[in-house]
């Protein structure tokens, strides 16, 4: 294990200078929370806030052959992404275990930006490298290219709107295109990872105070506040999004993980092969037939939080395993997400608990998310 020191975003700075509890995620030193967690949630199921997500890795793919690559080395059909938008995909080994989920932005006719979660940046990136072999193409680490900064909740376009010329109202969902913010360029992404409608800035590192600073004063009025990756995890539960290391692992697969529908099996490049077809196959054909475990949602009828690795039990047998679980704020109980038997796994089974330290707490299986937004 590496000693090294933490790395530090290009609001490093200004986290501290608002009272930030700064933590080790992904070995970057990023805020926690600034004040009260359930505030920053809820400021964004409500009003909005304020991100730096600097610590994620992008990788820029470029060439005559960015694009047989990348559908080689995604398990997604990236050849159908238009300029100026962008695709949910997963990078998968060839036993067809998920080495991490990514957005793939299209930036133009020949650059795509893949983006990483912080801690499989260095692993993805040299998945990519190792599979661009034998294509016209060229994989660029631009991790300290980007700082980037999201803006999430109801009041986000509101918000973005006084700050840039780009034509918010024409940006779908899952669309990127480039302009400017605050007066310094950007590209301005409809996505997120809160459940809510929002927007990701990509920009350059030496503008992230300025515009971060720009967005603090436009938002001020509405109730914008800044909000840390505490938060984050509740919100992202809430709307039921899967988390690396959690929801996702080596050792499942797409579709283990209830996403095989990221897997596009009728691609048109490279004769419709990429890595870990095979075993997709096959692992769709499993989940088809007897899926082995499914996840769920589970929401408390008591007060205690269930957390990751605890088991989900029924009748004195373990049935499954808690992914993730948090208090939710918008719900007003404890919530969590757990890969359970098939048997169990109907919204409205009966009888199904957590082992919370040997007491077995009474829990309701739901259908996920939890929380939707009205739109």
């Amino acid at each position: 294990m590496s000693t090294s020191a933490p790395r530090l975003t290009a609001l490093d700075a200004l986290h501290r200078s608002l009272g930030a509890t700064m933590t080790d995620f992904a070995g970057w030193d990023m805020p926690l929370r600034y004040a009260s967690e359930r505030d920053e949630h809820n400021a964004v199921r409500t009003k909005a806030g304020l991100f730096d997500l600097s610590h994620m890795g992008e990788i820029t793919v470029t060439g005559p052959q960015a694009v047989e690559l990348l559908d080689h080395a995604l398990v997604g059909n990236i050849s159908t992404v238009g300029v100026g938008r962008a695709r949910y995909t997963m990078i998968c080994q060839e036993d067809g275990g998920i080495l991490d989920d990514l957005i793939v932005y299209r930036l133009g006719d020949t650059e795509y930006m893949v983006v990483a979660n912080a801690s499989n940046a260095q692993i993805v990136l040299d998945a990519l490298t190792g599979r661009a072999a034998g294509f016209d193409a060229e994989v660029r680490d631009d991790r300290d290219a980007y700082a980037l900064i999201a803006v999430q909740g109801p009041e986000s376009p509101g918000i973005l709107k006084s700050l840039t010329d780009a034509d918010l109202d024409g940006l779908k969902y899952y669309a990127g295109l480039p302009g400017t913010v605050a007066g310094v360029p950007a590209l301005i992404a409809r996505t997120g990872y809160t459940g809510e409608d929002g927007f990701e800035l990509f920009l350059k590192p030496e503008h992230a105070e300025g515009v971060w600073k720009a967005l603090t004063e436009a938002g001020a009025p509405v109730g914008l506040i800044p909000c840390g990756l505490s938060c984050r995890d509740t919100l992202r539960l809430e709307a039921g999004m899967p988390l690396y290391g959690h929801e996702l692992t080596t050792s499942l697969t797409p579709f283990d993980a209830g996403l095989g529908r990221v897997v596009k099996f009728e691609k048109t490049t490279n004769e419709g092969r990429f890595v870990g077809r095979e075993a997709l196959e096959k692992a769709a054909a499993r989940a088809e037939t007897a899926p082995p475990r499914k996840l769920v949602g589970l929401i408390a009828e008591g007060r205690r939080v269930p957390r990751a690795g605890m088991a989900v039990v029924s009748g004195g047998e373990v049935i499954g395993e808690i992914t993730s679980g948090a208090p939710s704020p918008t719900l007003g109980k404890p919530i969590a997400m757990a890969y359970v038997d098939a048997a169990h796994a109907a919204p409205g089974t009966q009888g199904v608990g957590v082992d919370i330290r040997g007491t077995h707490e009474p829990y309701e299986v739901v259908a996920l998310p939890f929380y939707k937004r009205q739109k």
